[in-house]
C-alpha cells in the first residue's frame, strides 16, 4: 500500500489573520483560497513541498455541527485545546526567533524535552497549537 499524508485541516476564525501567520511568519505559500456560502477555505504549505498542505477551514464548515457544538469548538480554539500540528525544522533557534519577531503568540520557548526532542510551541491566530520540533 502506498499512502501519504496530503492535507491536514486546522480551523480558523479570521482567514486573513491566518494567511498572514502561515505565509508571513512561517514562510508557507498560499496554494488555494476558496469562498463558498460565506465561508472561506485557504490551503497553505511549505515551499518546495507541494504534496503536503494544511487546509485552514471555518469551524462551522460541517453542516452537522449544532450551534452549541460550534460554540464549544470556538471556545476550545481560544484556549488552544481544539487542534494543533507538529512541524519540524533543522534550526529551532532561528525558526523561533523569526516567529517571535513576527509577533507570534509564544506558548513555550525552545527547550530540551525529557523524552528526547527539542521543541517550542506557539499559537496561530485561531488559537491552534503549533509545536515545532528540531530534527537533527
Amino acid at each position: 500500500m502506498d499512502i501519504t499524508i496530503h492535507s491536514s485541516f486546522l480551523p480558523h476564525i479570521d482567514p486573513d489573520a491566518s494567511v498572514a501567520f502561515y505565509r508571513d511568519a512561517l514562510g508557507f505559500e498560499v496554494r488555494d483560497d476558496v469562498e463558498y456560502e460565506g465561508m472561506r477555505w485557504v490551503t497553505v504549505g511549505p515551499v518546495g513541498q507541494p504534496g503536503i498542505s494544511i487546509v485552514l477551514e471555518p469551524p462551522a464548515a460541517d453542516p452537522g455541527i449544532t450551534d452549541d457544538e460550534h460554540d464549544l469548538i470556538v471556545e476550545m480554539m481560544a484556549k488552544g485545546t481544539y487542534a494543533g500540528i507538529l512541524l519540524a525544522t533543522t534550526d529551532l533557534d532561528v525558526a523561533f526567533a523569526e516567529l517571535q519577531s513576527a509577533g507570534a503568540e509564544i506558548v513555550q520557548e525552545p527547550i530540551d524535552q525529557g523524552y528526547g526532542v527539542r521543541d517550542c510551541a506557539v499559537r496561530d491566530p485561531a488559537g491552534n497549537m503549533i509545536r515545532i520540533q528540531e530534527v537533527r
